[in-house]
């Protein structure tokens, strides 16, 4: 298929309204209680070849709910080639579930055949972008659908990259027809970590090809942000939630909550704050500065923070 064909065929995917990234913590409350959520994610390798009681759960959910599936695995951006074994895998699994759309990320998760089980920055600039955009032509051809991107938390910049990453996502579409998950969570991170403007970011993207938004909690650590996935969402991503939906018109919106998880009720209770922010159209966007003085905290991923330490020669 043509990338028009693709490019039309994201722009016709549905609104799902508000929805929870499905996590094993919650099995038991939503087969008891079918809870009045609107849809649900799954990270697509945790099902791809399992069976046993995840897929059970998991087929009872897709009766119930609409579903998604979110990848963490095909590493886009690297130079190895892609695994169609594990195409072929995220295709059967689609088969089976029929999710209503299949994403991954801007990034790259290994070489050399090794998973570094991370979502690794990739060099934003012309080269890249070629092959990227050929990679993801070539996934879409596979899958007989179009794919959706997210955009990843960042770290640093390198000093080979010549574009800015809301260009780059934005010729990435204009090349493939592809869609745009928009983490606005991730947008606030790697805006802070890499000191550009949030506002801009947003402002700039092809709005009609974002199909989906992520909000998510994060850790501050006084130099820089690790996307954690494991507390409520701030205030300012809330801010920046409120201008990609006026940007939008609305799509899709889902909560991830990956660590120290709470019950589903409180989970719950975080996604359905997106109503005050949906409502309040005319109300202005500002984004606060977060306080100099925050209190910094121990550092969940210390791979993230040697690399911000030890790599700031390669930093603009």
């Amino acid at each position: 298929m043509t990338k028009d064909i693709y490019s039309n065929q994201v722009k016709a995917l549905p609104n799902l309204g508000l929805g929870l990234g499905l996590r094993g913590e919650h099995f038991n409350h939503i087969l008891e209680h079918t809870p009045k959520v609107d849809w649900f994610e799954i990270i697509s390798e945790n099902f791809m070849d399992s069976g046993g009681r995840p897929r059970y759960v998991l087929d009872q959910i897709v009766e119930q709910y609409q579903v998604v599936m979110h990848g963490v695995s095909m590493s886009i951006g690297s130079t190895d080639p892609l695994n169609f074994d594990y195409l072929k895998r995220l295709k059967q699994l689609a088969k089976e579930i029929n999710p209503v759309w299949i994403s991954d990320h801007l990034c790259w998760t290994g070489v050399l055949g090794v998973n570094s089980h991370d979502l690794l920055p990739v060099p934003l600039n012309e080269e890249s972008l070629c092959h990227i955009t050929s990679r993801i032509t070539q996934v879409q051809e596979y899958l007989e659908r179009p794919l959706i991107i997210e955009n990843p938390s960042t770290y640093l910049s390198f000093k080979d990259s010549t574009i800015k990453e809301w260009d780059f996502m934005r010729y990435m579409v204009e090349e493939t027809g592809c869609g745009l998950l928009l983490d606005v969570n991730n947008v606030y991170v790697s805006a802070f970590n890499n000191e550009f403007d949030p506002v801009t970011y947003i402002e700039a993207l092809p709005h009609e090809s974002i199909v989906q938004m992520h909000l998510a909690g994060h850790q501050h650590n006084g130099d820089h942000i690790i996307d954690t996935h494991d507390r409520e969402v701030v205030d300012e991503v809330w801010e920046l939630f409120r201008l990609a939906w006026q940007k939008t018109g609305g799509v899709s919106t889902l909560l991830e909550w990956d660590g120290n998880i709470p019950t589903f009720d409180v989970c719950h209770d975080e996604l359905l704050k997106a109503k005050q922010y949906m409502s309040a159209l005319e109300q202005p966007t500002v984004i606060k500065k977060r306080k100099e003085d925050q209190t910094s905290q121990e550092v969940s991923n210390p791979i993230h923070f040697m690399v911000h330490k030890m790599t700031k020669e390669f930093v603009k």
